[in-house]
């Protein structure tokens, strides 16, 4: 055996234990999601833990009260909305089109969260302005200069405005009176027939 086995042996052992870990944590954090979506974030966590199949001990190990669910649940909420929005790729096309394709990306990821939005002291704000609210802002800016979208409204009013039909429609959604698709379309639509420059299509 030569002296490099042991501790090879323990960097593979530590790597699976973790990716173990990660699994778990992961498979609690998705029955969380499901739980506190369809009845509210004051379930029990006893019921977290039989959605997630494991058992109550299990589940307190990885997250010891409610408040660390919920802000472990904000976290991997922003991270999937994150993405969503940098995979949607609103930054090479058409103002317009970036538009729809935020819409249909915040919409669909935002409606499987709904129910932080009244939790926003476990929301990391500065971190939801940079990966969320700097690149719309960043794609009204880009509007108002090549013309698409209206001078007279700033990138940051436009960003009020824009979430707000977001948070509606994602509510809509979550409530099952809407599907995400027609959703999405209904912000994107009434956003840019107010924020659309005079004669632009």
């Amino acid at each position: 055996m030569s002296q490099n086995e042991p501790s090879a042996i323990y960097t593979v052992v530590v790597a699976h234990s973790s990716s173990l870990r990660d699994r778990t944590s992961a498979a609690i954090l998705e029955a969380a999601a499901v739980v506190f979506f369809r009845h509210g974030v004051g379930t029990s966590m006893d019921e977290v833990a039989d959605a997630a199949g494991m058992g109550r001990a299990t589940v307190y190990r990885y997250f010891p009260n409610r408040d660390a669910l919920l802000g472990a649940l904000a976290s991997h909420a922003l991270e999937d909305t994150a993405t969503r929005l940098e995979e949607a790729e609103i930054e090479v096309v058409p103002v317009a089109e970036g538009v729809a394709r935020a819409a249909r990306a915040l919409v669909a990821a935002w409606s499987q969260y709904a129910f932080l939005a009244e939790e926003a002291e476990h929301v990391e704000q500065a971190q939801v302005e940079d990966r969320i609210g700097r690149p719309l802002r960043s794609l009204f800016r880009r509007g108002i200069a090549d013309g698409t979208l209206r001078g007279d409204w700033s990138d940051e009013e436009m960003s009020h405005l824009f979430g707000g039909l977001l948070h509606a429609a994602a509510k809509m959604t979550a409530e099952s009176r809407v599907g995400v698709e027609r959703a999405a379309a209904m912000v994107s639509s009434l956003f840019l027939d107010g924020a659309c420059a005079r004669g632009s299509d």
